[in-house]
């Protein structure tokens, strides 16, 4: 019996301990970190009207006096105001936390705090900053799977249009040929146009599978691709293009080729669908810590970034930790200035 009723009152004694120890665990929630504040604050503000009415020369009678009730509001309202500025002071930073939630973008890297405020609330804002953090890597790391399985897929089309599509109807326009020179005149004629015919559309065929993936990019690197990119612009819009290009460019990482290839690809058919622009210059310079690619044209401006066009560019910016700003105000063109770190001088990461 000895023996169990120690047990009991151990048991028993180690409940209260365990209740204090879950409370100590709890205690410091954010929740009752908030609460704490308000109560010291309050209870502060009264400890001081209470000082001061003890300490002061005026007095309340058992049945309060006409001239009695001035004395009172004005130690109510000293005693309101100064809760009301130290509570405001102290919860200041919520509005700023508030109103940064509104305005979080993981595209723009915009919307994280800056430290403020004490203890807690401190604690709170870097919390929020992690989080914010945490959703644009997550948000990085989703585009590029999603971007990576986009490139494999545009790779594949532009295989099979130049293996598959573009051998058929290089057959074809051979086989017409043969038959052209065969048959007679009044059926060659029409044999020579369906023959153009399918040259065109060959033509338009290996165009298509250029801009769905250039081969030129894998094979001479960035300066060859864009090169070619400006041409072909020019050859189909008419728009002169001045490339300021460093021809020392050293050969980038490849996710870095391809995200500034996309980027002045995206540049230029935004000039052909919205610019209206007579003349387009395109730069690209590498310098001790950056590469600099830039798409600039003398067009109407205005452009939103709305468009699924821009949103495309800062996803892809985001994959190589690049900067990319647009300026389009209205009637001055639009400048779109994409700006890639470099971690060691001379080379991209």
């Amino acid at each position: 019996m000895d023996s169990t009723g120690g047990n009991s009152q151990t048991e028993g004694m180690d409940r209260p301990a365990s209740g204090i120890g879950l409370f100590r665990r709890h205690a410091r929630t954010p929740a009752d970190a908030l609460f704490l504040r308000i109560f010291l604050i309050n209870g502060l503000v009264f400890t001081l009207g209470t000082l001061v009415l003890a300490v002061s020369p005026a007095t309340v009678s058992s049945r309060v006096r006409v001239t009695e009730i001035p004395v009172l509001l004005v130690g109510l309202a000293v005693i309101l105001a100064a809760n009301a500025l130290l509570l405001r002071s102290s919860l200041a930073p919520l509005d700023e936390l508030i109103a940064s939630m509104h305005r979080v973008d993981p595209l723009r890297r915009s919307g994280r705090l800056t430290g403020r405020g004490n203890g807690d609330l401190a604690r709170l804002i870097d919390t929020f900053n992690a989080m914010v953090d945490r959703l644009a890597s997550e948000r990085t790391a989703a585009s590029a799977s999603a971007l990576a399985a986009q490139e494999g897929e545009r790779r594949r089309i532009a295989r099979e249009l130049h293996d598959e599509i573009g051998q058929s109807l290089t057959v074809a326009l051979l086989s017409m040929k043969r038959v052209a020179d065969r048959a007679p005149e009044d059926v060659a004629d029409v044999l020579h146009d369906a023959q153009e015919t399918v040259r065109g559309c060959l033509d338009e065929v290996r165009v298509i599978a250029r801009r769905l993936r250039p081969d030129v990019l894998d094979d001479l690197g960035l300066f060859s691709a864009l090169s070619a990119l400006c041409s072909e612009f020019s050859s189909t819009t008419g728009i002169p293009v001045t490339r300021e290009v460093d021809r020392n460019l050293p050969r980038l990482a490849p996710e870095v080729e391809l995200v500034c290839y996309r980027v002045a690809q995206e540049g230029l058919t935004n000039i052909i669908r919205h610019a209206e622009a007579s003349q387009v210059v395109l730069t690209l310079r590498a310098h001790a810590d950056m590469l600099l690619l830039r798409v600039r044209d003398d067009g109407r401006g205005g452009v939103s970034d709305d468009g699924a066009g821009i949103r495309g560019m800062r996803e892809r910016a985001l994959l190589v930790d690049a900067t990319l700003v647009i300026r389009s105000p209205p009637g001055h063109g639009t400048d779109i200035c994409l700006t890639i770190p470099q971690r060691d001088p001379g080379s991209i990461p």
